[in-house]
């Protein structure tokens, strides 16, 4: 996988304690830290913290001559992320913190490797969604996405009732996953 240019110059920048590429990498990914920690019992301030340490990985590797990012910046911005909270939460656990389900740490690598077959998939399936065309794919968008009821759709989309809506639900998702199937195996 080549590495966006612009991603590169956001590290170089990292590197150089440049401010603008600080806050362009904190706009662009704290969002998704804080999602993780939030969704696994953490508070806003232990996704601060972890998005802080991720930072302080980040510029080591950023400043190493031997480092070379091989996948995205988000991937591997969640990564360490994600290795560093359940780090976290296993030292709270041995200290009595009482968290009862941990999963098992997993080396970056790993959580790399299936980000980038995640993110590979998501784009098989936008290009799946591209290629189905219309009224198909505002109607999936309007009941997976916007989470509109079979009876807004029905209104919306002309159909006489939810039923008849919800059939054509069904063949739309039918021609998608076609679609999807077809464009993933040919990779």
């Amino acid at each position: 996988m080549s590495v966006d240019p612009a991603e590169k110059e956001l590290l170089t920048g990292l590197a150089k304690k440049d401010s603008t590429a600080t806050e362009a990498i904190y706009r662009r990914h704290y969002g998704m830290v804080q999602s993780m920690v939030l969704g696994s019992n953490g508070s806003i301030d232990d996704a601060r913290d972890i998005f802080q340490e991720t930072m302080l990985v980040l510029y080591d590797k950023a400043r190493s001559s031997e480092f070379a990012l091989t996948c995205l910046l988000k991937t591997y911005i969640y990564s360490v992320s994600r290795r560093l909270w359940l780090k976290r939460l296993q030292q709270s656990q041995k200290m009595g913190g009482g968290i009862t389900a941990i999963e098992e740490t997993v080396l970056v690598e790993d959580d790399v490797e299936k980000s980038e077959q995640a993110e590979n998939a998501f784009l098989v399936m936008e290009k799946a969604m591209a290629g189905l065309g219309e009224p198909c794919r505002s109607l999936l968008n309007a009941f997976y996405l916007e989470k509109r009821s079979m009876t807004e759709i029905a209104g919306s989309f002309g159909y006489t009732n939810a039923e008849n809506a919800k059939n054509q639900k069904y063949k739309c998702l039918t021609r998608l996953k076609k679609l999807f199937f077809a464009q993933y195996k040919s990779q």
